[in-house]
């Protein structure tokens, strides 16, 4: 059986039982009434940028291209952009100032933080991940490429951009280092973590839960949480000021996969049966989870059967069969072929950015760790507004889908018009997600994913799906192009490819690298198959290969969810890059949801 069960880790509760009186104006928003003026959210002097960098196997040209656009991101906070009457970007004269009828987005910070985090957690109690560099425990980071490590403030694991030398012992002055030091962190996060991204967990650890486990016990199938992470907590303490706008980046080409820690989640995770050199395959789901996941009678097999549903049509013999139940797609739709969700509530991570109280591991409701400080200059307690915590997504989606677009609706990251017309370009706002319908282009709604016919996101290069898709994409008109098409067939993702060992699933969007990789010399990547018709792999002849000549993006589907949960505190960019571009799309919608949170 299972040692499965409801209570402490579940997160499953409703906005109620998160409700706390707030000091700082209220719960994201909340409040008002009585004829009062409307306000805009407080001002910060100091940010606080936390990089959560997926280091897995697939992501060293990722991590370069992010490297690029933060050092664009540093640089904007350190010397923000000029912005004219007509809402565009203009370069700074070289005096120092804006040239005629434009003015700065917002006063140069002089107090950021700026930390590397990885998504490799581990193992979480399974056989799984055990190597060194695939659990980083959501600690700060800062290895340097090719070995060694980056000097960091104080050796505290975060850089710290200090110009006109505030802090004591004061931190960084020259911009040159600091974003030396930064793309250096980036790179050295390297492609040799867990596959198993826990991109939402990590920074929830690092950031917001109160009592973060040293270690993880096994005894059977079940996995008890050990201990406190003192080290982490020393880290947060240091890195996260309690006044400081705080800004999370996380980038990943695969959906999040965050395992919840105890009971028997683990196996979720785990490759071999215990004490033995067998593949483990977990047990199968009750016949109600194939056309309704979501109600209650879906269930593990390894789970008793509810008493009010009949379980007369289960196949409970033996385990999920070795070609439905590759490793590498555990994370996937768990419910309806497992029965179970092993991975923590979306609600967790929204809650984590918005609620003043959440629920630790022991199932207590306590003050949540990234609302509740203590000034360092008079010991005062301090609760940090909710408007003051941003998330940016760079994730699998199109770009073509989240673009601004022109007069004419077509993607235009350099001319498209923002929601007040202006050509600006970028992607689009958390509010344009909204009011121009993206979000049922990209996400649609996937808790009825499998009950309702509409739910599934319009753009079918976002559903997921180990069988080639068909359709046309709702903006690009192009239909999807079925296995082996001609190189680029669909300009967005090549085209789908046959999985004949249903172990992955078809791709989102697909960028070209910058330098090409010859499987024959690379451990990471994704041709050392002749035969494969992947489109990551077919040269401009249309001859498939063992050089891999472009990466690609997975449906973000959690990423989106969390995104889309925090309304207009969040901004979408794609892993797949407008060629020429890094990442740097994204930083219109970023820097313009910045500004009005800064003095």
């Amino acid at each position: 059986m299972l040692a499965l069960g409801c209570g402490a880790r579940d997160d499953g509760r409703s906005a109620e039982d998160y409700a706390v009186t707030s000091t700082s104006g209220g719960e994201g928003g909340e409040g008002g009434g009585g004829g009062a003026a409307p306000v805009g959210p407080p001002k910060a002097e100091r940010v606080d940028v936390l990089l959560v960098v997926d280091n897995s196997r697939s992501m060293g040209v990722a991590q370069q291209w992010l490297a690029a656009t933060a050092q664009s991101l540093f640089g904007a906070l350190a010397s923000p952009p000029c912005v004219n009457t007509v809402g565009n970007f203009v370069t700074v004269t070289p005096s120092g100032s804006c040239p005629p009828e434009s003015t700065r987005l917002f006063a140069p910070r002089a107090d950021v933080h700026i930390a590397v985090i990885t998504t490799s957690l581990g193992s979480h109690g399974a056989d799984s991940c055990l190597e060194p560099r695939e659990d980083d425990h959501g600690r700060l980071v800062s290895y340097a490429p090719g070995g060694g490590t980056v000097p960091t403030y104080q050796a505290l694991g975060f850089l710290a951009w200090d110009p006109k030398g505030k802090l004591s012992p004061p931190g960084e002055v020259s911009s040159a280092v600091m974003t030396g030091s930064l793309v250096n962190m980036i790179l050295g996060a390297g492609d040799i973590g867990c596959g198993f991204e826990s991109t939402l967990e990590s920074w929830y650890r690092f950031l917001v839960d109160p009592n973060p486990y040293e270690s993880i016990a096994v005894t059977g199938t079940d996995a008890t949480l050990v201990g406190t992470d003192a080290l982490l907590l020393e880290q947060r303490a240091a890195f996260l000021r309690p006044d400081s706008l705080v800004l999370i980046v996380t980038l990943s080409d695969e959906n999040d996969c965050s395992v919840r820690d105890g009971n028997s989640y683990f196996l979720a995770l785990q490759r071999y049966t215990p004490n033995t050199t067998n593949p483990y395959h977990l047990p199968k789901a009750r016949a109600a989870c194939a056309t309704d996941p979501e109600s209650p009678c879906c269930r593990s097999c390894g789970q008793t059967p509810d008493q009010n549903c009949d379980s007369s049509q289960d196949d409970c013999a033996g385990t999920v069969s070795a070609q439905d139940d590759p490793i590498g797609l555990r994370c996937w739709d768990q419910k309806r072929r497992f029965g179970l969700d092993f991975l923590n509530p979306i609600l967790r991570y929204v809650d984590g950015l918005s609620r003043h109280t959440i629920v630790d591991r022991d199932g207590d409701v306590v003050p949540n760790p990234l609302f509740h400080g203590v000034s360092a200059t008079d010991g005062a307690s301090v609760v940090r507004d909710t408007s003051m915590v941003l998330y940016a997504g760079i994730v699998g989606v199109p770009w073509q889908d989240i673009a601004r677009r022109d007069g004419t609706g077509k993607p235009d990251v350099n001319g498209g018009l923002d929601a007040l017309g202006r050509k600006v370009g970028g992607f689009q706002s958390a509010k344009e997600l909204t009011n121009n319908g993206t979000w049922a282009l990209i996400l649609g709604d996937p808790s009825a994913y499998h009950t309702e016919p509409n739910a599934r996101p319009t753009d079918p290069l976002m559903q997921e799906s180990i069988a080639p898709r068909t359709g046309t994409h709702p903006i690009t008109g192009e239909a999807l192009a079925p296995p082996g098409s001609p190189v680029s067939a669909n300009s967005i993702n090549g085209h789908e490819h046959a999985i004949s060992n249903k172990d992955s699933l078809q791709y989102a969007c697909v960028a070209p690298l910058d330098i090409p990789k010859d499987c024959a010399n690379f451990m990471s990547c994704a041709c050392p198959n002749l035969n494969s018709d992947d489109p990551l792999c077919q040269d401009d002849s249309g001859i498939f290969g063992s050089v891999q000549l472009r990466m690609a993006g997975l449906p973000g589907i959690r990423h989106l969810e969390l995104a889309k949960g925090l309304d207009d505190r969040a901004v979408v960019g794609s892993v797949c890059p407008v060629p020429g571009q890094a990442y740097n799309p994204i930083l219109r919608p970023l820097l313009d949801t910045l500004a009005p949170r800064l003095k």
